[in-house]
Order: structure tokens, then sequence, then C-alpha cells
């Protein structure tokens, strides 16, 4: 047994590194907070062949192409539905658009013989010693492990506990994003349509995998809000507020708000800290370098997980070698991914003069060629070096 590692986090980023992990003999606890796996939430695209590769050596790739969407079209029309821009579904969708469920079901699937999965439960105190990182959880427990991972996201809970309060991490970039679920209620064609305001724009798409259900989709411009987290019954009044007097199909989207029992609402922002390690602990994926839209974040962290196994693997037990390694190979590769953050809301909720340009623009050929090349020369911004992830005998994988 090479140690025992925590990864908090069940998402995208921690199964991938427990699957590595566990495999190659490392004892590996993921804690979830979530009480199951999370089935819900919009697509998610790999872009390029190094993604692709990197899924194939983990050997999750044949699974996912088995659930692939086929990439999203996506169709903003005006308030009488005239259409003014049709995108193709690889715009969207890239090489590989999974939905986010059903991708963390292929990872835990591929990770589960190798790791112990918690659910329900989470860290709430973290003390790094010279001999492991004693932890306490929510349930009471007290374990003691050789290394913590915060694999939990833009809001991690590893990452303030052991780097500092949020605020020190997390920079608003002018947008707020919405998903909810609602009873589908018209006929819509493939991929999604949606409306622009100055600022603003909504969305509906058919759910792929109950034909009963649509998926509703917003963005709007927005200087820092002041809510709780927690609070839906908020969130719901700040999107009904923000898209009031819009017309098309947002009322009838907005009443869905009230009966959907997965709304996700969040700031559009970017995380930046200073180091990915302290100690014993480091920070992979969005808790570490993190764009909560538009950053290819879902691939990124497929692409730390791989290089942060492997150095973990290579470094025979040095972890502050193995935690240098990995920042130094994948924070520039990360760092560029996370720039198309910036541009999200810009894209999809522009001002009136910037839709009229959007529109132009992506409506010809050439140049909408051109931007999905761009997208797939920033997926291979990185040399993945060849690790010897060699499988132990009797892990189980």
């Amino acid at each position: 047994m090479r140690g025992s590692v925590l990864i908090s986090g069940a998402s995208v980023a921690g199964p991938a590194l427990a699957c590595w992990l566990g495999r190659c003999g490392f004892e590996v606890t993921v804690v979830e907070i979530a009480p199951a796996l999370r089935s819900g939430g919009a697509a998610v695209d790999f872009r390029g062949d190094l993604h692709l590769a990197v899924l194939e050596r983990m050997g999750v790739l044949a699974d996912l192409q088995e659930v692939r969407t086929g990439g999203s079209p996506m169709t903003f029309v005006d308030e009488r539905e005239r259409p003014l821009l049709e995108l193709p579904a690889e715009f969207a969708g890239g090489a590989l658009e999974v939905l986010r469920g059903d991708l963390a079901r292929v990872l835990h699937a591929h990770s589960a013989d190798v790791a112990e999965y918690v659910f329900g439960d989470h860290v709430v105190d973290l003390r790094d010693t010279p001999d492991g990182v004693e932890v306490t959880f929510a349930s009471g427990a007290n374990r003691l492990f050789d290394l913590v991972i915060g694999a939990d996201g833009v809001h991690s809970g590893v990452r303030r506990l052991a780097f500092g309060p949020e605020e020190l991490f997390i920079s608003h970039l002018g947008y707020y994003v919405a998903t909810w679920d609602l009873p589908r209620y018209r006929e819509l064609p493939p991929g999604s349509v949606g409306h622009n305001q100055p600022g603003r724009f909504i969305s509906v798409g058919a759910d792929r995998r109950d034909p009963g259900r649509a998926g509703a989709f917003a963005i709007f411009k927005s200087p820092r809000l002041d809510y709780d987290r927690h609070d839906v019954v908020r969130q719901r009044a700040l999107i009904a507020q923000a898209f009031a007097g819009v017309g098309w199909e947002a009322p009838r989207l907005l009443a869905g708000l009230e009966s959907a029992d997965d709304l996700f609402f969040d700031s559009i922002n970017r995380v930046d800290v200073e180091s990915w390690s302290r100690g014993r602990i480091a920070l992979l994926g969005d808790a570490a370098c993190g764009a909560t839209l538009g950053g290819m974040g879902t691939g990124a962290a497929v692409i730390a997980a791989y290089v942060l196994a492997g150095e973990l693997v290579a470094a025979n037990g040095d972890h502050r070698a193995a935690f240098a390694r990995y920042e130094a190979k994948v924070r520039p590769y990360a760092q560029a991914c996370q720039g198309g953050g910036g541009r999200t809301g810009k894209f999809l909720a522009p001002g009136r003069f910037g839709a009229r340009a959007r529109n132009a623009m992506l409506g010809n050929g050439f140049l909408l060629r051109q931007m999905l090349k761009m997208g797939e020369d920033l997926s291979t911004g990185i040399d993945l070096p060849d690790y010897d992830l060699t499988f132990v005998t009797g892990s189980g994988a």
C-alpha cells in the first residue's frame, strides 16, 4: 500500500483521481456532502484528442461514448421565435458531450471497487501534522490520512479550512447563471433555443433523459449580489427579478422555478490560489483553478487528476515533490482554459450592439470554424508525461 488519501468531492476531479490512485495501490477514501451521486446537471464536454486520450487511458472512454449526447446545437431567436443565429452541435459539445450525471456515474463505477465512498458527510476540520492529516467529519468521525486532496469545486470546503476564506480566492466576473428543470410544455428542437435581451439570456431545451421534462438555462449581467448560497427561495427571487419584463418564453420558464427541485444558481467567477498545496493538503480541479462556466473545467479536471496521480506515484512517497511537479505542469494549462470563463457571459448575454456583432460574426461559416479550431487548440496546450500507472495486483481493477 502506497499510503492513505482522502479526496473531498465526488463530482469529476475526485472520482477521476480516485480511479488512478486506487488502481495504483493507494488506500483511497472519497467523501461527498451530497447524500448520493448527483444525477442531474447540464451537459459537459471534452475537446480535442488530448482529453479523449486521457479518458481512454483511464478506461472510461467507451462507456462515455455509449451515453454521449451527440452535442447541443443552439438557436438564438427574437421574441417571435424567428431564428437570429444557429450554432452547430460541436460548438458547445466539443469532441464528446455527456450529461454531468452520466459522467459522475461512469467515473464512480470505475473507481468504486478501488476506493471507499462516503456520502452525506464532509470535512469540518483539518490538522496537518508530521504523521499525517487529522480529519474531523461533520458526522463526528475522526480519521488520520497521509494526504488530503480538495476536489470539492469552486466553493471548496477543504480550501477554506486549509488555505483561508473564500473571498481571498474568488473573483466575480460580472454575471450570474442558473439552470433548473420543469415540465416539458411544448415541442422543442434538438439542443436548445434561447432569447437575448441586453445583458440577459434565457433558453430551454428538451431533457434527454425524460421526454416529459425540459431544462431551462439563464444568465444575466449583475454586480455581486448578497445572498445565501443555500437559500433557494432568495435565489428564485433574484432570477425572477433579473428577467422581469423579458418576453418570448421567459414568463413560462420562470413559472417553472417554483416547482424545480434541482435549481443551480451561482455567479460566474474565477478561482486563483497562489499555491495549490500546503503541507500534506493539495487542491485539484475547480478548487485550485476554476471558472464557473466556459473554462473547459471538466476536461482540465480530468487532465489534472491524471498528472497528480502520476506525480504521486513517481515521487514514491515524497508528496512535496509530487505536489510541486503537478502544479508546475498543470497550472499554465489550467489558467489558459480558465480564461474562457471571463468571455462566456459577454458571449451569451451581451449588450444590444454586442448581440448583433456576435450574430453577424458567427453567422459567417469561416469565422465559426476558426473559433471552433481555437477551442481545440487550447485543449492541447499541455505535454502529458507517459506515467507508469501500473495497476497493482489485487486492486480489483
